[in-house]
């Protein structure tokens, strides 16, 4: 069975989609095909979007599930004329909180994402540029001014991660990669001395050696860098450094990017310094 979802807003959606997703994913025997609809913010929009939609319920033999956050009522009236089974997110959640609160919400359109407080916006830049300056080990004299250095092999998710955190949370993440170069005599992987200061900051990611093999095949084909044999031995060594020195780490390899930064966040106690979008 296959059903088409919509997600509306008249802002940028990512409300709807966010929520919508996370509802949807719960329902894993149901093929769903996934549409976001932006900035409807005129009738005449959301009476061609209901045309769309309707023209969805046709082809699918199946009435589409629409996820709104629409704010101003005329357009919702139209939306609400769509053949579909509707899941108002405003109406539902607001008209309680209003009770509760005992005021009047300010139904303001984008205000979740809009910039708002310079302030917050500004940190979150910031934390972004600080996140790629100080990518793959580049600029080690920054580490004081971290809130987090990531560890890990090449290619285990450290990048995505330090990104993920300064744009979701405005958390100051770098991270360094452990390599041949930081092996001593006998072959045993040991702490990089840029790091020796921050041992506190540290967290560790590590990987199965057979997923890291077919990304790095994917940079590198037949390469002794993506062999089994070598990402086997890189990763024995990673974790047992973290081991060793009792570095927290988490296994990338089942975990999405926002699963990884919430565990991290939560097990380092780091500071949010905001919400997530």
């Amino acid at each position: 069975m296959t059903r088409t979802a919509f997600f509306i807003s008249d802002g940028t959606g990512i409300t709807a989609e966010s929520l919508g997703r996370s509802l949807l994913a719960q329902f894993e025997n149901v093929e769903i095909r996934m549409v976001t609809k932006p900035y409807i913010d005129s009738v005449e929009k959301a009476e061609n979007l209901v045309e769309v939609i309707n023209g969805a319920a046709v082809h699918d033999g199946e009435m589409p599930i629409i996820i709104d956050t629409i704010v101003d009522e005329e357009i919702r009236d139209v939306i609400r004329e769509a053949e579909g089974f509707k899941i108002d997110i405003f109406s539902t959640f607001l008209k309680p909180l209003e009770q509760e609160l005992d005021t009047r919400s300010s139904y303001s359109v984008g205000r979740t994402h809009a910039i708002g407080q310079d302030e917050v916006y500004m940190d979150r830049i910031h934390s972004v540029h600080f996140a790629l300056d100080n990518d793959d080990g580049a600029r080690t004299h920054q580490y004081d001014k971290a809130d987090v250095i990531l560890v890990g092999v090449s290619r285990c998710g450290k990048t995505p991660t330090s990104l993920y955190l300064a744009l979701q949370f405005g958390v100051r993440a770098a991270n360094y990669p452990l390599t041949e170069d930081d092996l001593d005599e006998d072959g045993t992987l040991k702490l990089p001395k840029a790091l020796m200061p921050h041992r506190h900051k540290l967290f560790g990611l590590t990987i199965d050696p057979r997923r890291l093999t077919a990304i790095r095949h994917e940079r590198r084909p037949n390469s002794r860098y993506s062999s089994m044999d070598q990402c086997v031995q890189e990763v024995g060594q990673a974790e047992g450094l973290y081991r060793q020195l009792h570095i927290p780490f988490i296994d990338t390899t089942r975990f999405s990017v926002e699963e990884i930064s919430t565990r991290m966040i939560a097990e380092m106690g780091l500071t949010r310094r905001f919400s997530p979008r």
